[in-house]
């Protein structure tokens, strides 16, 4: 039988209550044709978001909060509801900041990861130590589903832009946290490890970006990181139709980005 596509698509949404009261989420989430959708930097608590962001007809919803009040937070929209959501890495310390969640769609997990930045409260990178931790073991949990047969897709705000390619400033930017060396290795030891980077699949030339400053225009400049990754496991490349970056779409400091799969995606593992 013919197969459908399945869109799957991330948006740091910067505060999710503001990107929807400027006007720009529920109008984008209706004409997106995503069928399973991540946000992160959602900083609000599934009560204090106004019902039909929360519960958007028609659509399934499961939200994680940061411990701490208007700080991170993950969530999912998905035309099915999945079968299972994993929320916790197991480590308290990685746990309270609310950045995972593993969303299992049949033989298809959704990662919906909002990775720390590296900077640190005085932009000393003093972050840098817990962001590689935090890559590391979620590296270890995602490979675990893998061995066990799952298709995995890992989306989000990585926080590190890969290749000098992947930012329009890439030699006055060696010393910042999002393109460090022991970041950009990290990535790399990723995909040495199999995942692979669906958007340079399609498009391996420069000028896309994901996010841009608030300042001096630099979006309007096109003065931007790509730091919003859609990663596919080898289980799930062989169903890989396409990927996106949606840079006209406003609301955030980040853009909505994604991939097309068929959806036999899904299918048994």
């Amino acid at each position: 039988m013919p197969t459908e596509l399945l869109r799957i698509a991330s948006w740091n949404v910067n505060g999710l209550r503001a990107c929807a009261g400027k006007g720009h989420f529920l109008p984008w989430l209706r004409s997106s044709k995503a069928g399973i959708l991540g946000v992160q930097e959602v900083r609000a608590r599934p009560e204090q978001l106004e019902p039909s962001i929360a519960r958007p007809r028609n659509w399934s919803t499961h939200f994680v909060a940061a411990e701490r009040p208007g700080y991170s937070g993950v969530g999912l929209f998905s035309r099915a509801a999945p079968d299972l959501v994993e929320t916790s890495l197991g480590l308290p310390h990685f746990d309270v900041e609310g950045r995972v969640q593993l969303a299992h769609f049949g033989a298809l997990v959704v990662a919906n990861i909002y990775f720390p930045n590296g900077n640190g409260q005085e932009r000393d990178n003093s972050r840098v130590p817990y962001k590689l931790e935090f890559y590391r073991q979620l590296h270890a949990r995602l490979d675990a589903l893998r061995a066990a047969g799952k298709r995995v897709i890992v989306l989000g705000d990585f926080n590190t832009a890969h290749a000098e390619i992947d930012l329009a400033r890439p030699k006055e930017n060696t010393k910042t946290s999002g393109f460090l060396h022991e970041e950009r290795a990290e990535l790399s030891r990723w995909l040495a490890s199999g995942w692979v980077d669906t958007f340079r699949k399609f498009h391996p030339g420069p000028g896309h970006y994901s996010w841009w400053s608030q300042r001096a225009g630099a979006r309007e400049r096109n003065v931007g990181w790509r730091i919003d990754y859609v990663l596919a496991s080898p289980g799930a490349l062989p169903h890989l139709r396409g990927a996106f970056i949606h840079a006209h779409v406003a609301g955030s400091d980040h853009c909505p980005v994604g991939v097309d799969l068929d959806d036999a995606v899904l299918g048994a593992g």
